[in-house]
């Protein structure tokens, strides 16, 4: 998952933009008239710029956007713009349009900080137009940003939803979710669905057409969260969904049937949860990969009964702690795969320490993606909660539905 910042194409957008009324200075002259009109000497008045420089962020404003901030002329071209940070005079590179009627930052601006734009123009005339504002772009604690999955440009399984976490608690959800598109080359209806007040995922009503193109519009640019709270993302985001593979994990057998495409490809023993700790039933979505991590039974709220350091070939299928991957610590005399379950919720493949064995558990991890499904069942256990991790597919359509704002 990817946190969007200045330097990454992540996080992109901005508070509102506020126009300023047009600024116009003239060259000298005011009503200077010939004594003699017609005469060689005689001088015809003078007159203003038509000239009109808009500077968007208002000269004041402490809200200004962090993407739109900018220059506009009517009637004339832009002749030279200057932006700096106000006090250190650090320069912002930006460049006049072709046509000289805009101005524009090359990087997005920080949250937080004071700039001053200086603008000039001049009318078909040769007449001068200037134009300057000192302001503040949007604070982060007066901001919003969302962190989602997947990123741009990637590759995902048919089962992964569009998610996004909110740094902020988001009170007008209508208006947050009716300015995140998510459309399918594959035509299939996307919607989007709440969890609590910080968490927004899209999916359709079945898992994503194999090969589909994704889009994600994020227009949040000035979009109101909360009181006083402002967005500051506006990107497009595109990812692609590759073959179809759903795995399903038969807790009454111990044994996993993968499925591409809709043909069976590979039957394999497993090991999933003991009778004290079972593992869930339900779909549950490939959210993260691992060739080798770190596992602790304190950070799932068990005690002291494990700690491996090089657990190979994990992917994790919950937030909550549950993976499925490679066990080399089994008992090599009585091997548990495909006759008990004997983990702590967890499903498990036979594997060799180091992860580079030719194991059944390095097979599934090399021929998984992002976002493929792996579905439980006849577990003794409840089904997963569709937000404990990218689980939404375990809520019926008329429920999903009903948790949009829009």
């Amino acid at each position: 998952m990817t946190r969007p910042d200045i330097a990454a194409r992540r996080v992109l957008g901005a508070c509102a933009a506020l126009m300023v009324g047009t600024l116009t200075l003239t060259g000298c002259g005011g009503d200077a008239k010939a004594d003699d009109a017609g005469k060689d000497g005689g001088q015809s008045a003078a007159k203003s710029s038509t000239a009109r420089i808009t500077i968007s962020a208002k000269d004041g404003s402490t809200s200004a956007s962090i993407n739109a901030t900018g220059v506009k002329v009517s009637d004339g071209r832009l002749t030279d713009v200057k932006m700096t940070v106000a006090g250190s005079g650090q320069a912002v590179p930006g460049a006049i349009s072709a046509d000289g009627s805009t101005w524009k930052p090359k990087e997005q601006l920080e949250r937080g900080t004071k700039y001053q734009i200086s603008a000039t123009a001049k009318d078909s005339g040769g007449r001068p137009a200037a134009a300057n504002s000192i302001f503040t772009t949007v604070s982060k604690a007066n901001s919003f940003i969302g962190t989602y999955t997947p990123d741009d440009g990637t590759t995902v399984g048919v089962g992964m939803p569009v998610s996004f976490t909110f740094d902020k608690t988001i009170s007008d959800r209508k208006a947050v979710q009716s300015h995140i598109t998510v459309t399918s080359s594959s035509g299939q209806q996307v919607v989007g669905h709440w969890f609590g007040e910080q968490r927004l995922d899209f999916r359709p009503d079945d898992y994503w057409k194999a090969g589909s193109k994704v889009t994600m519009k994020i227009d949040l640019d000035g979009v109101q969260g909360a009181n006083g709270l402002y967005g500051t993302q506006k990107k497009t985001v595109t990812f692609t969904v590759g073959r179809s593979q759903v795995s399903t994990v038969d807790v009454s057998t111990q044994t996993m049937t993968v499925v591409r495409d809709g043909k069976t490809v590979k039957s394999v023993p497993v090991s999933t949860g003991s009778a004290e700790h079972t593992t869930y039933n339900g779909a549950m979505v490939i959210a993260e990969k691992f060739p080798q991590t770190r596992m602790n039974s304190q950070t799932v709220g068990l005690g002291g009964e494990y700690d491996i350091p090089d657990v190979p070939h994990a992917m994790r299928l919950t937030a909550s702690g549950t993976f499925i991957h490679g066990n080399y610590w089994y008992n090599k005399g009585n091997p548990p795969f495909g006759r008990e379950g004997t983990s702590h919720g967890c499903v498990g493949l036979a594997d060799v320490q180091g992860a580079q064995g030719d194991t059944t558990a390095k097979w599934f991890y090399d021929n998984s993606l992002i976002g493929d499904v792996v579905v439980v069942k006849h577990s003794p256990d409840k089904t997963v909660s569709p937000d404990n991790g990218l689980n939404g597919w375990n809520m019926s359509w008329s429920e999903w539905t009903a948790g949009s704002a829009v």
